[in-house]
């Protein structure tokens, strides 16, 4: 029989000897990897004593932003949807009623803001589409849920709170800063 690659090689058939007919070089080389790694360092991390440390680059979940005065920055252009490229970006603009001059920084804003997280990549280019510099990911892991709707984030669960208002809050949403 012909052989099908030059890298085949010729199986020794000699007889085993009575030691590899028990086992025991198999046995003790296994015990010696085993016993080796006793005394090396253990990768596994004690949850809620120790926190994990992340990469700079780690992206969670989504946070719409707000300027300095407070007022949301979106104005609903549309290019985080456009840019995402598991399409899991819906949104439905709005024109600014007179006196809401306090609450939204544009003449248009986003009255419907989604994400489904069950589409969403994480890929980050929402956040480099966006002008305004309306959208990011923080340092925040997407929370588990036992039904789908859960995973679908709305405009009131990612707006940032108001810096004004609530700056405990704030400073946990914005997470620790980043070394871009």
């Amino acid at each position: 029989m012909e052989a099908l690659t030059s890298r085949s090689v010729q199986v020794s058939r000699k007889p085993m000897s009575l030691a590899e007919r028990l086992f025991l070089p198999a046995i003790f080389k296994g015990m010696g990897i085993t016993f080796s790694h006793i005394f090396k360092k253990q990768p596994t991390i004690r949850y809620p004593e120790q926190k994990r440390e992340f990469s700079p680059v780690f992206r969670g979940l989504h946070v719409l932003n707000r300027d300095e005065e407070g007022r949301e920055r979106c104005t609903a252009c549309g290019l985080c949807a456009v840019a995402c490229p598991a399409e899991a970006i819906t949104m439905e603009a709005a024109e600014r009623l007179p006196g809401e001059e306090h609450l939204y920084r544009e003449e248009k804003y986003a009255a419907k803001y989604e994400i489904n997280m069950l589409r969403c990549i994480f890929c980050g280019l929402c956040e480099e589409a966006c002008p305004k510099d309306a959208i990011y990911l923080s340092e925040t892991f997407a929370p588990a849920n036992y039904n789908r709707k859960g995973f679908i984030y709305g405009k009131d669960e990612m707006v940032i709170p108001n810096v004004k208002t609530d700056p405990e809050g704030y400073a946990k949403a914005k997470g620790s800063p980043r070394n871009n």
